[in-house]
Parts: C-alpha cells; structure tokens; sequence
C-alpha cells in the first residue's frame, strides 16, 4: 500500500541536495506539504522547484548552527502551514582527514553542523511539534558507533546525533512524538559515496562488502523514512535504523569472499 501524507506538514533540514533532498520528494510525491532548509540559496530555489507536494513547497536559506535562523524559518513555516507533523534533520558536513591533519576548527565545525544543529533543529521545533503524532527523524551515519580511519570528527559527531535521538524519544514519548534515527550505509550517486569512493574501484569494492550485493539509492533511505513517518510504525521511537543492505551486521563480508 502506497504511503500517504496528503496534508501532513514536513519540513526537511539540508533537504536541498543527496539523500535528503531524494527524502523531500518521496514525501512530496506522497502528498505532503514541504519545506526545505540549507545554506545555499540557489540550491534551496533549486529544491522548491522541483518538489510539487500538495502545496507548493517553501524554502528557507539558513546555517543550523544559527539557532535564531533556525527557529525563525520554522516559525514561517508554522504560520504558513501549521504543526509541524514529520521533521527531518540532515544537514552534515564530512571530509576525511587524518586525526593528525584535522584542524581544531574543521573538528569544531563538523560537530557544530552535526550535533549541535540537530539540537537547534530539534529545539526550535519542539513546540511546533504535533502532539500527538508527530514524527522527528535524524540522519545519522555507521561512524556513530563504527570507527573509521579519516572520520573522527564526524564519528564523534554522529554520535552525538545518535544520543541526541534516543534521549529525545524519552523525553517526547509521553507527549506522543517519535524521535528516530536512520542511518544509510553506502549510497551509490552521494557526494559522501563520491569521497569515500572515488574510483570505480574502491566502489566496487563497496558494493562486495554489501551483503545484499549492491550500493543502496536514494530512495532506499527516504522509503525507510517514509515508513518511520507513517502509522505503520507508530510504535517505534528511539531507534537507530540502518538503511545500508546489511553492510554495518556485516563489517568484513567482502574481505571473506561474499
């Protein structure tokens, strides 16, 4: 059964370009009425153009590391709109470094687009939140709890949007919000897949550790967000969710001959 939002408010945080912006348009192909945040202005009339919900989508150009900016587009889009009934968080910033290359400001800057903008996200929207039955998704990554050489920052910083995730659903469970997270493995047509894989080779290789055998798409992950969002999970709050064919169960697979 197709899912449906028709009427449902989702505002989407970094939904201008990759996975997220592949989740904004499932959501708007299902119906919703969409908003979309990130810091390029032209990549923001870019997304709102090419999303046709029920209403035409909105756009906000805005840094998540400026609470203010934060809380004021989603103040906007509640005047414009309403609750807000699926909120989504995915703005990252990643570049692999050595631990030993890494600038004390790269580091802080990752951790602050990561964690600390999915607190402001998170914060900012509380209160808009519909109660009960609203649905808060993070986008998280394996480096919250898999180590990776070149990934410091970001691990540590996934992490924390992992905790951030779990202690939510706690606090907001009581008030019927579903605070969750998903975390997409390899994702072939990504930005990230492009840095971390570079050559067709080190794809290829990627896929071999895969244990259902390919690179996921975009549309894997923004499907599991749409499940996560619908009524069929209306009882999953405080998980983390692996999107990635099995890739983190399976850490070695390819190495093994799979």
């Amino acid at each position: 059964m197709p899912f449906d939002f028709t009427n449902k408010n989702v505002i989407v945080f970094g939904g201008t370009s990759g996975i997220n912006l592949g989740i904004a348009k499932s959501f708007a192909r299902a119906g919703g009425n969409l908003a979309v945040a990130s810091r390029s202005q032209d990549k923001v009339d870019a997304a709102v153009a090419a999303l046709h919900g029920a209403k035409p989508a909105l756009g906000y150009s805005l840094d998540v590391r400026d609470f203010d900016a934060v809380k004021a587009a989603i103040e906007h889009f509640r005047a414009e709109r309403g609750t807000i009934d699926v909120l989504i968080s995915g703005a990252a910033g990643n570049f692999p470094v050595t631990a030993a290359a890494l600038s004390p400001n790269g580091f802080r800057s990752v951790m602050e687009i990561d964690a600390l903008g999915t607190f402001h996200v998170m914060r900012a929207a509380y209160e808009h939140l519909t109660k009960p039955g609203a649905s808060v998704i993070n986008i998280s990554a394996p480096q919250a709890w898999i180590p990776m050489a070149l990934q410091v920052h970001v691990c540590a910083a996934k992490a924390g949007v992992d905790m951030i995730t779990k202690t939510l659903a706690i606090e907001w469970g009581r008030e019927g919000v579903r605070v969750n997270s998903v975390s997409p493995g390899p994702i072939d047509g990504t930005e990230g897949m492009e840095r971390l894989a570079p050559t067709p080779e080190a794809k290829a290789a990627s896929a071999r550790a895969v244990p259902l055998g390919r690179l996921g798409t975009v549309d894997d992950v923004a499907d599991v967000c749409l499940f996560l969002a619908s009524d069929y999970a209306r009882y999953v709050s405080g998980v983390v969710l692996p999107a990635d064919g099995g890739w983190t169960a399976g850490r070695g697979f390819g190495a093994l001959g799979g």
